[in-house]
């Protein structure tokens, strides 16, 4: 709730004045009982001449009367009688007690002590609305003042018909009572609005709620609820007048701080692009917690409508909502006619800014792009850029040059069918500097709560397992490809890369066992070392596929019929996030046990393809050490070399030998993958797929 009262550094200073002289505002209490006299009665009028100061019980029971009158329309004033003093007590704005002559008549004593309660609730009210008028009370506040003020004037107006009454001999203390009786109840209702108020310093949309629950509890009583929904007219009309610019214009209109919607300054659209915890959508614009009682249902329509508004101004976008009849927000009396205000300009908020980001901006087009470019849906591209980038990709992440793998992809870009889309100017390069599973690990939305034991980063780790594609985007698109989505989307395509590489070292491989199926050699461990290389592109195929046409393609083409339904911005959002995670989670990149074990097997097979050529070297041809994959093989299997070169049938024994090791430990990661995809494929129907389709290789293994 906005008990607090407003920064007064920000508003306008009352003047001084009007803090020195508390008689210009009627501010005060007459410290010193008057010495005036009443003349005595001649004819039909009142003349009353008291002689000193005297108690009244001096006096006859008639004569006590007309004081006590006169006295009493003095107090309904907030003025001291002369035998009916005001006096405050204390520091609080309502300590203000009433007393009487102890010598007066008993029956005249009660009759005024009844009407002491107005004159208490004319002082609250007076003194709330001297003290709210200031600058630094708000607009709401300001509003209540100047209704409660017209209030007084009404009143007044009647003490003074009372007065004049009164001064015709019209009026005795019965009299007094009867006409006071309508106004006392509105009066005390509003004291009370006015004490709580005044106890908490109540700003904006407390007094707002304030005056409702009031008006709730005066359902009974006709004229009091009455009047106490004018007064939340009144004060509405500001706020709504502040509302009113935030849902047609997309502007905070704010000067006192009063408004449910805060604005976060500090965080600039640009971050959206650069930060991957970017809070800009969701806290540029926020919602306070004092929000207005008759807004409470409205308050996210309202926000939203706004935020809409403002997207399109910063993007040069003429913001205009079509005037309605009977628009105007603070024209909406008692009934519900601003909610389907409301409502109006959110509908054409939305539908303009989503117009505007599918047709000038093409979100759907970048989207495509998108999947193109890092969901490798046509990845011609890649096929080049793997082949001229081998050498670079094979070197650590500090010793890659970034300048140089971008302009080796703009080759590949340039000379594939990729030149002819213009949006794959917008493809550039980045090397991350951690394996994927320590990438994922630490992003903390991306965390499933799976106990897994810790997972050391590889010793040396190369540009294929860092490589990555970024994607520049530009505002508004930004509010959906942020940098959250696309870091999402960078994942999948270091998963995809990856097993693209994989792809071709055993493809590599195969071509291999082929040139040494054509020269003749149909030896045992050629045929052996066939075999597994081909169980292990099944795998890598298996997988590929599942990843593609089992998880992306049917994934990409529920998002684009939703997106093509959607309403708003927001469910675009959404929609988006979702398929992001979804493809994360059926990816197994959430899943850093499942994921594990298929980094180790493709991590076997990268070991084995690499081993393959020295393995048919030992056999058929001599060492070629001009040959790169030679070497790399060389340095991994070292152990397994022989120190001197043996005869044809000691080589292809040992050869066997290397072969069944890679196919011992490629099954029984295959073993040990089929118990963990078997006891979550009940639980995650999508496991299924990749179980039929990985541990299918398993099968054929052990059937050969």
């Amino acid at each position: 709730m906005g008990f607090c009262m407003m920064d007064a550094s920000r508003c306008p200073c009352t003047p001084q004045w009007n803090l020195d002289r508390p008689f210009l505002t009627g501010n005060f209490h007459q410290e010193e009982k008057s010495t005036s006299v009443l003349p005595e009665s001649k004819g039909n009028s009142v003349d009353i001449c008291l002689e000193s100061e005297k108690p009244i019980g001096c006096y006859n029971a008639s004569l006590q009367e007309m004081i006590v009158i006169d006295d009493l329309l003095s107090a309904l004033t907030g003025i001291d009688g002369r035998y009916i003093s005001i006096k405050k007590s204390g520091g609080g704005e309502d300590s203000f007690s009433f007393h009487v002559d102890g010598s007066m008549d008993l029956a005249l004593q009660e009759s005024a002590k009844r009407i002491f309660p107005l004159c208490k609730s004319y002082l609250l009210i007076n003194q709330f609305v001297e003290s709210r008028s200031q600058f630094k009370s708000g607009l709401v506040n300001h509003a209540f003042a100047a209704a409660l003020r017209a209030l007084l004037l009404d009143y007044q107006a009647m003490v003074a018909q009372l007065e004049h009454q009164f001064r015709l001999g019209r009026l005795s203390i019965q009299g007094l009572w009867f006409y006071c009786q309508p106004m006392m109840g509105s009066m005390q209702a509003l004291s009370i609005v006015i004490k709580k108020a005044s106890a908490y310093n109540f700003v904006g949309s407390a007094v707002l709620n304030l005056l409702q629950s009031q008006a709730k509890l005066m359902a009974g009583n006709y004229l009091v609820r009455s009047l106490l929904e004018k007064m939340i007219d009144s004060a509405n009309s500001a706020y709504l007048g502040i509302l009113e610019r935030w849902v047609y214009e997309g502007l905070i209109d704010d000067p006192h701080d009063e408004f449910f919607i805060a604005e976060n300054k500090s965080l600039q659209k640009e971050s959206l692009t650069q930060d991957y915890d970017a809070m800009y959508w969701r806290q540029r614009y926020s919602l306070k917690d004092d929000i207005p009682s008759f807004l409470a249902n409205s308050a996210e329509t309202i926000l939203t409508t706004g935020k809409y508004l403002n997207v399109m101004r910063e993007c040069g976008h003429t913001v205009q909502v079509p005037a309605l009849e009977n628009s105007k927000l603070t024209s909406f009396g008692s009934n519900d006619h601003y909610l389907e205000c409301i409502k109006s300009a959110y509908d054409f908020a939305s539908g303009e800014l989503l117009n505007l980001m599918k047709d000038k901006y093409d979100l759907i087009g970048k989207l495509r792009s998108i999947k193109h470019y890092l969901l490798l849906d046509q990845g011609d591209f890649l096929v080049h850029f793997m082949d001229i980038a081998r050498d670079e990709l094979a070197k650590t992440p500090n010793e890659i040059s970034v300048e140089k793998l971008q302009s080796l992809l703009d080759i590949a870009l340039r000379s594939t069918a990729a030149a002819a889309d213009p949006l794959h100017e917008d493809v550039t390069c980045s090397v991350d500097s951690c394996s994927l599973l320590k990438r994922l690990s630490t992003l903390k939305d991306l965390q499933t709560g799976e106990t897994v034991a810790e997972t050391e980063e590889p010793l040396s780790i190369t540009g294929v397992e860092t490589f990555s594609v970024n994607y520049k985007v530009q505002w508004p698109l930004s509010l959906v490809i942020s940098r959250k989505a696309l870091t999402k989307y960078q994942l999948i395509f270091r998963f995809l890369f990856h097993c693209k590489h994989v792809h071709r070292q055993l493809c590599a491989a195969w071509q291999v066992h082929q040139g040494a199926r054509t020269r003749d050699r149909h030896g045992t461990a050629i045929s052996t070392s066939s075999i597994l290389c081909r169980n292990m592109l099944k795998f890598i195929n298996s997988l590929l596929h599942y990843l593609t046409f089992e998880v992306l393609e049917p994934n990409w083409h529920v998002m684009h019929n939703k997106l093509e339904n959607a309403k708003s911005i927001d469910e675009v959002i959404q929609y988006h996030d979702f398929f992001m995670e979804k493809c994360l989670k059926e990816c197994s990149l959430l899943s850093p046990i499942l994921l594990k074990k298929l980094e180790k097997l493709k991590l076997v097979c990268l070991q084995y393809a690499a081993a393959t050529q020295w393995l048919m070297n030992s056999i058929e041809v001599p060492e070629d050490t001009d040959n790169p994959s030679y070497e790399s093989c060389k340095v991994l299997l070292k152990l397994r070399k022989p120190s001197k070169k043996p005869n044809s049938s000691t080589q292809e024994s040992s050869v066997i030998q290397c072969v069944l090791k890679f196919e011992r430990e490629f099954t029984s990661e295959l073993q040990s993958l089929r118990p963990i995809l078997s006891s979550r494929a009940q639980a995650e129907p999508y496991l299924t797929h990749l179980a039929q389709l990985i541990l299918g290789v398993g099968m054929d293994q052990q059937m050969m």
